[in-house]
């Protein structure tokens, strides 16, 4: 009786096993975006279905709507946009795919160094008067993150309404013990999309990658930086990693507190008040002259518009076409555009760390990076890691955001980038990116038979991750 009984059990689970490896298929087929994430998926599942079937299920397919179905997608106010017949082509793009046109009178400075960018956070929260709202991927337990939690836990004691909002897997380790001071003084503590409180529902994959930080709804300090040690702190520091955020002040301001607020309410269930435009001491005064978008992507954003954009900018630039990223891994779709860019002249670049802190990604990037050098384009590798998200087309955009040059981040995670259309603040991350330039090396080298063949499985491997 056991015999048959086991026999029984297992026949069930063969079964059981390749009904669920068969929806997963034709789940697949639906949902992935890109043909090579689609083949990773179906190679895994297929040849090694007792690790690609747990791992789809707690990884998931892009855009999944289980735990991601409850937040509702983000609607940007239109507000006093740029004339359309004025816009930029990749301006008229994004408004076809619902994201309000640029906005004059913004006034952007940019924090070219880590210690600039922690100036900035620390003057943005000890001025705050009323109301501070921050979402990052990484709070990190050490020195900057405790003095960061400090002066956050003052403001809050002092009557300043806080908001802090971390990815749960970026501050995984960032308790709400290392925040109890925080939280005891009124602050609010919230972790976007928690890891274990449903592990099999696919939203492992979706994290929320956005850097923003908003003061009294008027000032916004946003990029690619999270609070830690490596990215910025009030002294220099050897290990401490190149990034690039900005100060924004100005009409595009209402839009980052919009995306926060969208954020907060799904993590919390808390909406955050937002003051009327016409109100005095909103975000409508910049002082400035900069013409600048703001646009999310993820999965509560309808379609790709950041990975859209830059597939436009890589066909419609002229003569320059320069990205800076920690990884280089991109959909074919915009690594072909990329390479015919090369091919008619543009002057592609792509600046990236001589080694990045992921193994896999450098490994992923060596074969697009060789495709790209072989057709034409220049690969820049600097000699210590580079964080920074950037993108220069011609003299007319500059692109400075939270988003990589990479699957991931194009068609994963939840992300927020600012295009710049005013020249001179294009000029001033162009000087950014030239600054880095002048300190890097150039080339690719040449790899043998293992090299090639191990990037070759990791470029395979890249979409599942």
């Amino acid at each position: 009786m056991t015999t048959e009984l086991n026999l029984l059990i297992g026949h069930l689970s063969v079964v059981g096993g390749f009904i669920l490896a068969s929806v997963l298929v034709m789940s697949i087929l639906r949902k992935q975006r890109t043909s090579s994430a689609a083949f990773a998926w179906l190679m895994a599942i297929v040849f090694a279905p007792y690790i690609g079937v747990p791992l789809y299920l707690i990884f998931g397919g892009r855009k999944l709507k289980r735990d991601a179905h409850t937040k509702q997608d983000i609607h940007l106010e239109v507000q006093e946009t740029v004339p359309a017949k004025q816009a930029d082509p990749i301006d008229s793009l994004l408004r076809e795919y619902g994201i309000p046109g640029a906005t004059s009178g913004n006034r952007v400075r940019l924090c070219p160094s880590g210690i600039d960018i922690y100036n900035e956070l620390v003057d943005l929260i000890e001025n705050a008067e009323h109301q501070i709202l921050i979402t990052t991927f990484i709070l990190s337990r050490d020195e900057v993150g405790r003095d960061i939690v400090e002066r956050l836990a003052r403001k809050a004691a002092s009557g300043v309404t806080v908001r802090l909002l971390l990815d749960d897997i970026g501050s995984m380790f960032t308790t709400r013990r290392f925040l109890k001071k925080l939280i005891a003084n009124g602050g609010k503590v919230a972790y976007f999309m928690p890891l274990f409180r449903a592990p099999f529902h696919g939203n492992s994959n979706l994290r929320n990658h956005r850097k923003i930080a908003i003061a009294d709804q008027t000032v916004v300090l946003a990029g690619g930086t999270n609070i830690a040690n490596e990215y910025i702190g009030p002294r220099p520091c050897e290990d401490r990693w190149t990034d690039l955020s900005f100060v924004l002040r100005g009409p595009a301001v209402r839009h980052y507190i919009e995306v926060f607020q969208s954020d907060w309410q799904f993590a919390y269930g808390e909406k955050v008040n937002i003051i009327p435009p016409c109100t005095s001491g909103s975000a409508v005064s910049g002082g400035g002259e900069g013409v600048m978008q703001v646009v999310p992507s993820g999965p509560d954003v309808p379609r790709d518009p950041v990975h859209d954009a830059l597939l436009t900018a890589a066909f419609t630039a002229e003569k320059r076409l320069w990205i800076v990223t920690p990884y280089y891994v991109p959909d074919e779709a915009l690594a072909q555009a990329l390479r015919l860019a090369a091919q008619r002249g543009v002057d592609v670049r792509v600046v990236i760390p001589s080694k990045s802190n992921h193994l896999l990604a450098d490994l992923a990037r060596g074969t697009h990076l060789r495709d790209l050098e072989a057709c034409g384009g220049r690969i820049i590798k600097y000699p210590h890691m580079v964080h920074a998200k950037v993108v220069v087309v011609d003299s007319r955009i500059a692109v400075v955001g939270s988003a990589n040059m990479d699957m991931r981040s194009l068609f994963l995670n939840y992300e927020i980038v600012m295009f710049s259309y005013s020249e001179p603040d294009v000029t001033a991350v162009h000087d950014w990116v030239q600054n880095l330039i002048n300190q890097s090396s150039e080339g690719t080298q040449p790899v043998g038979f293992v090299r090639d063949t191990v990037e070759g499985v990791a470029r395979l491997v890249a979409p599942l991750l």
